[in-house]
């Protein structure tokens, strides 16, 4: 089969955060099946470009149709870590994907729905006619509406759409003149409340909500998540539409890359060990005290890898802190924040507790430094508000460091809890409280460190059920390719 993926990310080129990881994991492994897969991106001027191979320009003269005109665009080729990669990079004062980020603009629709028309038109020019386009969250959901609207009627009449949304609270609502911008001409076809109108405010257009109607077949990164934004506010309004196309809706579990997350092969550590060999893992919590700060003592290391986001739960995270270092264990944070007053909270939080020789916080992205804290860390606290799917539970249990999560979306799908959980004792793999507050992670981290403290021959059976756990992409990449042949012999 020939899938072509286009999105806004893809490890490690292009990365802000899981959707990158998917792009990259999902594409090897349906490549490792036996499939094409060809991935088109932004050509961003903030790419790490020393991990791109041969990047060349293939196509030198696109010229993409934009607001009534057309803007000269090129487009260029790489291998990503192996994977075949085009770059789309117009030739315009809009200057649309030389910003140093990724997102975060004023015209971040325009910016991505220019790219959608840039990929389609590349498509037909190139005379690429794959079997299936997977496109990803609202920066590429303008993509089947110009197919099926556009780009049919040029010939494209075979490939089929899988859609999948990371993330709901972010749709692309925005302004209908996007519309003619990108040469869909009729806004009273669009704007119908079946199509792209979106459902609170409709004077405005839904990217989101176009890309369901109008995909194939529509998924999202776990079972559980599926269920919420269907039946609960986690939808952020799109209920009613998923409910009209729930026969065509599903979720799928992202998987991890165990060629990059793995103790048995990582480099990035200073001792490599795994199930059989875990005590391996200690000499990586010695090494993760030295790189940090802190004292050296019998205890527990507590850690939280990842963006600092409301989202992610940014309350009990620093309730967790305080708790820890109240309580006989250490706190090891790594982690950024986009949003300033959150980075300003954190910097000085940094600022008042780093002095204590049992709390860390680095605040930055360090992917070195995450694989030690995986590696060195014994609990990883997820305390998200919502969360789609999340790799760092399933990441961290490969390292045998065990998941505290709050029970939401992809958290509950993957997290059993020792105590509660109503799976068999022996294939248990963590903590998990139910109610967003301080009781409820407070809960979870005294049982954790209880059992860590006091029963320290069932914690490290605890932590090697948690490592046996498979969380690799081959159960995800064997549902896709039912999705994909599913629709594709529609």
């Amino acid at each position: 089969m020939f899938i072509i993926q286009i999105a806004s990310e893809c490890a490690p080129v292009a990365k802000v955060g899981g959707l990158a990881d998917v792009v990259y994991g999902l594409s090897r492994e349906l490549e490792i099946r036996g499939h094409a897969v060809e991935i088109i991106l932004p050509k961003y001027d903030c790419l790490r470009y020393d991990r791109i191979w041969g990047l060349q320009v293939v196509f030198q003269d696109l010229w993409v149709p934009w607001e009534g005109g057309a803007i000269h665009t090129s487009v260029w080729f790489g291998f990503v870590e192996g994977r075949k990669c085009f770059f789309i990079d117009p030739h315009s004062a809009h200057n649309f994907f030389n910003r140093g980020m990724l997102y975060g603009h004023g015209d971040d629709d325009r910016r991505f729905a220019f790219f959608c028309r840039a990929a389609l038109e590349f498509m037909l020019r190139a005379r690429k006619h794959p079997e299936i386009i997977h496109v990803h969250d609202w920066q590429t959901a303008l993509a089947p509406v110009l197919l099926y609207e556009i780009y049919a009627g040029l010939g494209m009449v075979h490939p089929r759409v899988c859609f999948t949304l990371h993330n709901v609270r972010h749709q692309g609502v925005t302004a209908p003149h996007l519309l003619h911008a990108v040469g869909l001409h009729r806004p009273e076809h669009f704007m119908h409340p079946d199509r792209l109108r979106d459902d609170f405010h409709h004077g405005a257009l839904n990217l989101m909500k176009g890309g369901i109607v109008y995909s194939n077949f529509v998924t999202t990164v776990s079972p559980r998540y599926a269920h919420e934004i269907r039946f609960t506010a986690q939808g952020c309004g799109l209920g009613h539409v998923l409910h009209v196309h729930q026969a065509k809706f599903g979720g799928v579990l992202n998987g991890v890359d165990y060629d990059v997350w793995n103790p048995e092969i990582d480099s990035h550590i200073p001792r490599r060990y795994g199930p059989t060999d875990l005590d391996g893992k200690y000499e990586n919590k010695a090494a993760l005290r030295r790189r940090v700060w802190l004292q050296d003592r019998f205890c527990p290391i507590v850690a939280y890898i990842g963006r600092l986001d409301h989202q992610k739960g940014v309350p009990l995270i620093r309730h967790a802190l305080h708790w820890c270092v109240n309580h006989g264990a250490q706190f090891v944070l790594l982690g950024s924040a986009a949003n300033s007053a959150l980075h300003h909270e954190f910097l000085e939080l940094k600022r008042a507790i780093n002095d204590n020789p049992d709390s860390h916080l680095e605040l930055a992205h360090d992917e070195e430094l995450a694989h030690l804290i995986y590696a060195g860390a014994d609990l990883l606290i997820v305390p998200s508000l919502f969360e789609p799917c999340g790799l760092t539970q399933m990441i961290a249990m490969k390292y045998g460091t065990l998941p505290i999560v709050r029970e939401v979306g992809g958290l509950a799908d993957t997290v059993f809890d020792v105590d509660y959980s109503d799976r068999p004792s022996e294939i248990r793999n963590g903590y998990v409280f139910k109610t967003f507050d301080n009781g409820g992670i407070e809960s979870a981290l005294v049982r954790a460190v209880g059992l860590w403290n006091h029963y320290p021959g069932r914690f490290r059976e605890v932590m090697l059920q948690a490592m046996k756990w498979d969380y690799s992409w081959n159960e995800p990449g064997r549902h896709y390719l039912n999705i994909y042949e599913y629709i594709r012999d529609k």
